[in-house]
């Protein structure tokens, strides 16, 4: 694998803080963003190379409308090469939301007394996942606050009730954690339970925007939080996801954090977070953040389209505290993973409770309500195939694995059939008759544009062994 200069001087730097917020000013501000340089960083990235820290910091700081527009243009051609046209959909579960720390921009936050605080029994877990399975849903996210109830043994033990739970065609066929960072002994235990991705967000790279904000807990220790994936890595865990919580501090300098990261983890393991998230900050039970750093919809489009180009193998998050509009319009500029039919309120997917949010019972503000339902109706009607695939963590396509793979292109010739596979399972299992009909001649009309490297045939023979009834067929 080829990297970058700048990444040399942190090799072996494992364990150890990697952010210097002068030094990424600095970058920002000695950046500058000519016609000729910006289209220079677009032609590098559409030949799938990673770009570094000047190259990104020359997109942050394009104003123009037309480059802007170009960087957009560049982000959709790089996402088509490299994901086609699929979306990963997931859901989050949220387990409980105790918390021991103080986070001002948090509904959990251990200072909020209006906060209704609760932690799923094993019934109402089991519950849960069932109602989620009888969706559609086959890949979840766990939640939990920081609280020693939450311990390595315990989410451990959650993990494995749901792998358990089964419902008609229905299972849970990877089970992705967020959750408080551990040491390395505690990411052991996580591990044992077969989860896919720990995800674990830095919220600010900013030390001292992350002090204001962060008052009381061990949440404080911005360099335990910071150095959480390095342990993770220590551990086995060679699949992990960060981000950042947009509205903190200045989104520039965030994106330059997330790409100083994704170095940081490619320099010391060779490899880089399977996922980066970008959420934004919404409304909360008790919040108490200033408005000076809050990112409006063309900045938010614009971030997303330079992260596209600045890490071309690295999944995008986009979750539902986004409006469906937004959401709708930001997927084709680098998204490649959504969550679906979202309900964040412990207990929530039992109870069916989508409308009229009570935030006393949530972490945030959800902005997107619409069902999967109505979500795979709309990608399958935009022409994107909604896709369930999670062959590549099972399959063992996982860190350097998964980048042998992907660098070359070659896990497009997996992922696009896997989707394929996904989706009928869906349209045969929950679809309406009408979404089963628009879904199969979506199926229909990929399978005709797919490359000389995908073995059509044995697809075609796969899908109509799920016709048939078998499931979980992949490639």
């Amino acid at each position: 694998m080829m990297y970058n200069p700048e990444k040399l001087r942190i090799k072996d730097q494992r364990m150890k803080p990697f952010i210097d917020a002068d030094e990424i000013w600095d970058i920002l501000n000695k950046s500058k963003s000519s016609p000729e340089r910006v289209r220079e960083v677009i032609a590098k990235s559409l030949d799938k190379n990673r770009l570094t820290l000047e190259e990104t910091a020359v997109l942050i700081n394009t104003t123009d409308p037309e480059l802007v527009e170009e960087i957009k243009e560049g982000a959709r051609k790089l996402k088509e090469k490299i994901y086609g046209e699929r979306i990963v959909l997931f859901a989050p579960l949220y387990v409980g939301n105790y918390c021991i720390n103080n986070c001002q921009y948090c509904g959990f936050k251990s200072m909020n007394k209006d906060l209704i605080r609760k932690t799923l029994t094993k019934e109402e877990l089991i519950n849960e996942v069932t109602h989620l399975e009888d969706d559609g849903h086959k890949r979840l996210i766990l939640v939990y606050g920081e609280h020693p109830t939450y311990s390595p043994e315990y989410i451990a033990d959650t993990v494995r009730t749901v792998y358990s739970v089964k419902s008609k065609n229905g299972e849970i066929r990877r089970v992705n954690i967020n959750a408080a960072p551990l040491d390395v002994d505690g990411f052991r235990v996580v591990k044992s339970a077969g989860i896919g991705t720990y995800q674990i967000f830095q919220e600010t790279y900013h030390p001292e925007a992350y002090a204001k904000v962060h008052l009381g807990g061990v949440k404080r220790n911005y360099e335990w939080r910071l150095t959480a994936l390095d342990r993770a890595q220590e551990a086995g865990i060679d699949d992990v996801g960060l981000g950042a919580l947009l509205g903190i501090y200045d989104w520039r300098f965030e994106v330059m954090g997330l790409l100083r990261h994704v170095n940081h983890f490619e320099a010391a393991y060779n490899v880089g977070p399977h996922t980066i998230s970008f959420p934004r900050i919404k409304d909360a039970s008790s919040l108490n953040i200033s408005k000076d750093y809050l990112v409006n919809d063309e900045d938010f489009v614009k971030l997303v389209a330079i992260l596209r180009l600045a890490v071309p193998y690295t999944g995008l998050i986009l979750t539902a505290r986004e409006p469906a509009h937004v959401r709708d319009q930001i997927l084709k500029f680098g998204i490649s993973q959504i969550d679906g039919g979202t309900n964040i309120q412990l207990g929530g997917y039992a109870e069916k409770s989508r409308e009229n949010q009570n935030l006393n019972k949530e972490q945030f503000q959800i902005n997107d309500t619409r069902t999967l339902a109505e979500i795979m109706d709309e990608l399958i009607k935009t022409d994107y195939i909604p896709s369930f695939c999670t062959a590549c963590y099972r399959k063992g396509r996982t860190g350097e694995h998964f980048m042998e793979f992907s660098i070359p292109g070659f896990i497009k010739n997996y992922c696009t059939p896997n989707a394929i596979l996904t989706l009928a399972e869906y349209l045969e299992d929950y679809a309406s008759e009408e979404t089963k009909k628009k879904g199969y001649e979506l199926i229909d009309k990929k399978i005709k544009g797919l490359s000389s490297d995908i073995k059509v045939d044995a697809l075609k023979e796969r899908l109509e062994k799920v016709k048939a009834g078998q499931r979980d067929l992949h490639f």
